[in-house]
């Protein structure tokens, strides 16, 4: 596809997220602990992460990062490995101010009127003259929207604007600590992102830390915006080792997947009130508690294939809805025994994930339009795969009168559709050639920036790609983003504190920057064919 062409809409926005996990000695084939993290991000040309060995007096250490942040935010040194998720916290709030009706560039604040800050600036415009600009800020942060109409004016007020909170900065201490007590430590630093930071050292200890700024909110939940006069105040923030924490847990390992994590926490937690309300599909973490739980002597190898497993648990259980369903054509009754006697699995060479695929894909749409008002349709622009199958094990009046009929005639339609834009998608109606992995379906071309402003000569040089993939973004091998892989793991490693050497890792697309240089692209075909390489 050309750029015009991309799809820039929803872009299965559930996708976006990352895994971590740790394993005890006690569940691993040599006694160690082992370290495991694939950060899930946009997929980007030049790559997102850089791979890099910091050696100088008192470092030894090597893994991961961006190459604008300092330190190694992913990685292991000499004594232990960590790897972070994002954790999510509620950080910012929306100010709603009354402003002075003869002045609005004053705000009403404990009954007094306050004077804005205003900074002048200017926006160059090419081909014109400079624009003149006056930023705005309050007390709280920046005035991001002003109604002078209705004597209204509101700001951000963002706990990341606080003194500390540059990215990643606390990995410099991480990157030097020797144990699990010197981690804890080094976290306590670290403000931004909010993360969950796992653990695994030589000594023996896993563990687990969230990290990140969280205000504290006496009389107020933030979810909605507040009054500026005084009344919803922040009452600091809560420190940091006050959030989530867990040492060598009972059950010899411990994951994240952005998923909610507090039920895992071995006592009731304190203070979820300061942290968030919005958590990560439950679907990755799901997968990877079950075999992670069902382990044994585990092995790198096995680690591997838990990074690239694209078993769907979403399909596991949908599909068998379509069991009981009576009076289907003969076409449609293919498709469905084909879905039923599947694994589950969206392997890239799969038919029955390409019917599963397009089959979830208009099966949703449909869901949507009966669950979601035509009022707010414009406000969600979709629904989450959990509510879609609580919505249809479950089918309740929305549905109709009769609720299970409707609901079993809203599958096979859904599967009818499916099945014309797979015939359209690959131009035969041979279900044995809609294999999932290809450039018709499942694929990962990774674009360049500027991919979308130049020539096509030179986007061939820029861009990267394609080439065909599995999974998608319910699976623990995330491949986000519709039929063209845009989100998912570009970085990978898996550490082994037994010996630092049998430690394994992918990057895409390559090392470089520079289109013309050899490493910008070298990485790319170990990626996308489920590669790794010692790190």
């Amino acid at each position: 596809a050309t750029p015009s062409e991309m799809d820039l809409s929803d872009a299965d926005r559930e996708s976006i997220g990352s895994n971590n996990w740790v394993i005890h000695g006690r569940r691993t084939v040599t006694g160690y602990p082992i370290m495991a993290n694939d950060p899930h991000r946009s997929v980007e040309a030049p790559s997102l992460r850089y791979w890099v060995h910091l050696v100088a007096p008192g470092w030894n250490v090597i893994g991961g990062g961006e190459p604008i942040l300092p330190g190694v935010s992913i990685g292991h040194n000499e004594h232990g490995a960590w790897g972070l998720t994002v954790f999510g916290q509620d950080n910012e709030d929306l100010i709603v101010y009354e402003t002075n009706p003869s002045n609005p560039l004053q705000y009403k604040y404990l009954g007094q009127w306050e004077d804005m800050t205003v900074v002048p600036d200017t926006i160059p415009v090419k081909g014109e003259a400079e624009v003149a600009v006056e930023l705005k800020y309050t007390r709280h942060g920046p005035v991001l929207f002003e109604d002078p109409d209705n004597q209204v004016a509101y700001a951000l007020r963002a706990a990341w604007l606080e003194y500390g909170s540059a990215p990643y900065l606390a990995s410099l201490r991480m990157d030097q600590a020797t144990t699990w007590e010197e981690f804890v430590e080094a976290c306590s630093y670290s403000r931004l992102p909010s993360e969950n930071m796992v653990w695994a050292d030589r000594s023996g200890v896993i563990g687990y830390q969230a990290v990140g700024i969280s205000p504290i909110r006496p009389n107020h939940s933030g979810l909605v915006p507040v009054p500026g006069d005084g009344r919803y105040e922040w009452d600091g923030y809560l420190p940091i080792d006050a959030l989530p924490r867990v040492v060598n847990p009972a059950k010899g390992y411990f994951a994240t997947a952005n998923n909610y994590t507090l039920h895992a926490i071995p006592e009731t937690y304190p203070h979820w009130e300061a942290l968030h309300y919005t958590w990560g599909n439950q679907l990755r973490a799901a997968r990877i508690e079950e075999v992670l739980s069902n382990g044994q002597h585990l092995s790198i190898v096995d680690n591997m294939q838990l990074q690239m497993d694209e078993l769907s648990v979403a399909a596991r259980s949908l599909i068998p809805l379509l069991r009981d369903i009576p009076r289907v054509d003969e076409q449609v009754s293919v498709a469905r025994q084909k879905l039923l006697d599947w694994d589950f699995v969206l392997s890239r060479d799969s038919t029955e994930a390409s019917l599963y695929v397009s089959w979830r894909r208009r099966l949703g749409e449909a869901v949507y339009k009966v669950v979601v008002p035509t009022e707010v349709q414009a406000y969600i622009g979709r629904v989450s795969t959990k509510r879609l199958i609580d919505w249809l094990v479950a089918p309740d009046g929305r549905f109709g009168a009769d609720p299970i009929a409707a609901r079993d005639a809203m599958l096979v339609d859904s599967l009818a559709v499916a099945l014309e834009d797979l015939e359209k998608r690959f131009g035969t109606t041979d279900m044995t050639r809609w294999q999932y992995g290809s450039e018709q379906f499942k694929h990962a071309t990774i674009r360049h920036p500027m991919s979308g402003a130049v020539n096509e000569d030179l986007r061939r040089q820029l861009d990267v790609g394609p080439l065909p993939r599995g999974g998608y973004g319910d699976t623990v091998h995330n491949t986000g983003g519709n039929d063209n892989q845009s989100s998912g793991a570009s970085f990978m490693i898996i550490t082994d504190t037994e010996s630092w050497d049998n430690s394994v890792g992918l990057s895409s697309p390559g090392q470089s920057g520079d289109p013309d240089n050899p490493h910008y692209r070298d990485l790319f075909e170990l990626w996308a064919r489920d590669r790794y390489f010692p790190i």
